[in-house]
C-alpha cells in the first residue's frame, strides 16, 4: 500500500481539537495508517493527539471573507509548500464520519496529476464534461463537492497560484467561479477532474434524503443500495440537521428536513444496517477525541 499523509483543516470556533482528534483516531483505527498527519491551523492549539503536524495557514488566505459560506480559505491546501508533496494527500471535512479504510481513496487514482472529489452536480466528471468546458469557453463545467479531495501535493500547486491571481485582479466573486473554493477547484482543475466514487464516500443528505420520504425507503431497501452502503469508508455530514452531535441526539423515527426541503426518517427501517455503523461510529470518534482533549 502507497504511503499517503491525512490533511485537515482549523480555523475559527465552531470546531475544535476534539473534532481533529477524533478524527484522526478514526481513521487510524480502520486505515492503513497515513504516514503523516496535517493539521493546517489559524493559530497554535492545544491538546492534540501526538501524531498531528500543526501548519499555519497561509496568511493571505485568512480574510474574512473567505472563511465564511464561499470557504474560498480551503484552496490554501493547494498553496506550494504548504503541505508536503512527497506523497499523495487526503483531506477530510472535521464533519466526515469514518466507516473504512479511507487509504482505498488514494489507491483508486488513476494519475498523479488527477484531484478527487464528490460528485455534486448533474453533469458528472468525465471526458464529456471536459469537451464542454473547453467549447465553452469555461462556462460550462461539472462541480462538485470539497468535503473530501485527493490529491497529490507535488503537481497541483497551480489551483492556489490561479486563484491568488485572479483574487487580485477581480475582488468581487459574485457571479463566477470564484464564488466557492469547490467551484474554482472544479473550474480551475476541470481537465483533471474525477469523482470519488460512491461506493466509497457519500454526502449524508444526497445519500440518505429526499422530497419524498417513500423514495427514501424504496432506495434504502434495494439490495444493490445496500450493498454499496455496505462498502462505503466514510460518509460526510453537512448541514446543521446532520451533525454527529444531532444524529446522536434524535429521537428514533423522528422525521429530518434541511434547508432544501429534503426529508428522512431516523430509522434502521428507512436507512438500513448502515444508521447503527454510523451511530457506533459517531459515538467511538466522540469518545476519542475527548478523552485525548
Amino acid at each position: 500500500m502507497q504511503n499517503w499523509q491525512l490533511v485537515l483543516m482549523l480555523w475559527g470556533t465552531k470546531y475544535g481539537v476534539s473534532d481533529v482528534n477524533g478524527l484522526v483516531a478514526a481513521v487510524c483505527a480502520r486505515s492503513f495508517a497515513p504516514a503523516r498527519v496535517v493539521l493546517i491551523t489559524d493559530r497554535p492549539r492545544e491538546g492534540l493527539a501526538a501524531q498531528v503536524r500543526c501548519v499555519d495557514f497561509p496568511p493571505e488566505f485568512l480574510q474574512p471573507a473567505w472563511m465564511g459560506g464561499g470557504c474560498q480559505a480551503k484552496l490554501a491546501m493547494f498553496r506550494g509548500g504548504v503541505v508536503p508533496d512527497d506523497m499523495p494527500a487526503v483531506f477530510l471535512d472535521l464533519d466526515t464520519v469514518v466507516l473504512g479504510d479511507i487509504a482505498r481513496l488514494v489507491a483508486l487514482r488513476r494519475s498523479e496529476t488527477e484531484i478527487s472529489i464528490l460528485q455534486s452536480a448533474v453533469l458528472p466528471f468525465g471526458a464529456f464534461a471536459r469537451w464542454l468546458w473547453r467549447l465553452s469557453g469555461g462556462r460550462r463545467y461539472a462541480r462538485g463537492n470539497s468535503s473530501v479531495v485527493v490529491w497529490h501535493p507535488a503537481h497541483c500547486g497551480f489551483v492556489a497560484a490561479r486563484f491568488l491571481e485572479m483574487a487580485a485582479a477581480q475582488p468581487e466573486f459574485r457571479g463566477t467561479p470564484m464564488r466557492a473554493d469547490e467551484r474554482f477547484l472544479s473550474w480551475v482543475a476541470q481537465p483533471v477532474m474525477r469523482a470519488v466514487p460512491r461506493s466509497a464516500v457519500v454526502k449524508f443528505p444526497t445519500e440518505f434524503m429526499f422530497p419524498r420520504l417513500w423514495f427514501g425507503r424504496l432506495c434504502g431497501a434495494l439490495p444493490w443500495v445496500r450493498a454499496r452502503r455496505a462498502r462505503l469508508v466514510a460518509i460526510t455530514l453537512p448541514g446543521d440537521e446532520v451533525k454527529p452531535q444531532a444524529l446522536l441526539d434524535l429521537p428514533e423515527a423522528r422525521i429530518v428536513t434541511d434547508h432544501k426541503g429534503r426529508r428522512m426518517e431516523w430509522s434502521d427501517r428507512y436507512l438500513g444496517p448502515v444508521r447503527q455503523r454510523l451511530l457506533a461510529a459517531i459515538r467511538a470518534a466522540r469518545d476519542s477525541g475527548d478523552a485525548r482533549s
